[in-house]
């Protein structure tokens, strides 16, 4: 199923328009997560919304909005006050300049979302603005209302489609003089320098991001299926740490020998990156979830639990996406 858009609208630059969806280019859905049960029961805890004075629960009509000006002082604000001042934009994202994209500061990046031609109409003009912005090199700059907030996004080609990216407004953006004003101004020599610039040079590569690894994530399937299956659960050994660093040319030093020792890690990922290349892309896995073994339920009904391997389990491959059934 096509995952479900999270808004639909036009796409204005000028006088074309077009009819656009947007949708999240990301998502946490394969993360792992938990709910909060009570140990007593194995109950999952729900929440209720009780009044802070009374403690009485309150229902969902009679929960308004409110901005807190004093202590236990709020303002009032109605949904219908809410919907007299939303903006006319609620349905357009309206292109209002191009910029260079080295011009955004990248504190201001929030999230990306793809955005494509909603229907059979309008493929045209939503060619026209998305090769007008790839042959101008720029990035275009528009407004698009998103949960009654107004967001600025940057447009910019993908592939056929176009990537939109929110950004963050001036006051949200922090400066950083008050955090770096205390930073000690040292000199460094030469030599020190030229030592890091050598470390650098042995761990320099290209950007593979499908070679990045979650461990924690991996971790977490690990211990939830050793705890499905029965399998002993092995106290975690202390790490290992290389002391305090007194003398930096020494690290430096040692930093550099040990890259010139430990050529395996980087021929083990020049291993991975001829395998990616070399061979099909297998059929897409479903998810996390179906890397979890199955768990015995009530009456005999699911699915009996797997026991556990004797040897270390293969790391988990993981989903590049979740099609989520849309409605």
């Amino acid at each position: 199923m096509a995952p479900r858009a999270n808004w639909k609208g036009f796409l204005r630059l000028s006088l074309v328009t077009c009819p656009v969806a947007l949708y999240p280019a990301t998502s946490d859905a394969e993360k792992v997560s938990f709910n909060q049960i009570n140990r007593k029961t194995g109950h999952r805890i729900k929440y209720l919304k009780v009044d802070a004075e009374t403690g009485d629960e309150v229902t969902s009509e009679d929960i308004v909005k409110g901005y807190k000006v004093d202590t236990d002082t709020y303002i009032e604000v109605t949904k219908d006050e809410l919907d007299d001042i939303a903006l006319d934009s609620t349905h357009t994202i309206e292109i209002d300049e191009f910029v260079p994209k080295t011009d955004i500061d990248s504190r201001y990046l929030i999230r990306p979302y793809y955005l494509v031609p909603d229907g059979k109409v309008g493929h045209d003009a939503f060619a026209v603005i998305r090769e007008t912005i790839r042959s101008m090199d720029k990035v275009a700059i528009g407004r698009v209302v998103l949960t009654n907030r107004e967001h600025i996004i940057a447009l910019e080609p993908l592939e056929s489609g176009l990537m939109g990216t929110l950004l963050r407004y001036p006051y949200e953006v922090r400066g950083e003089k008050e955090y770096f004003d205390d930073i000690q101004d040292v000199k460094l020599t030469k030599d020190m320098l030229d030592l890091a610039r050598h470390i650098v040079e042995k761990k320099s590569g290209a950007f593979e991001p499908e070679l990045f690894e979650d461990h924690y994530e991996t971790a977490l399937i690990d211990l939830i299926n050793k705890k499905r299956s029965g399998a002993p659960i092995a106290a975690k050994a202390t790490p290992k740490t290389g002391g305090n660093v007194i003398n930096l040319m020494d690290a430096l030093k040692k930093s550099l020998a040990g890259e010139k020792d430990a050529p395996a890690a980087k021929v083990a990922r020049e291993d991975v990156k001829q395998t990616a290349k070399g061979k099909k892309p297998k059929k897409r896995v479903e998810g996390q979830r179906e890397m979890l073994l199955p768990i015995s339920g009530k009456g005999g009904a699911a699915a009996k639990a797997v026991p556990a391997p004797k040897k270390a389990a293969d790391k988990p491959v993981r989903a590049t996406a979740r099609t989520k059934k849309a409605g």
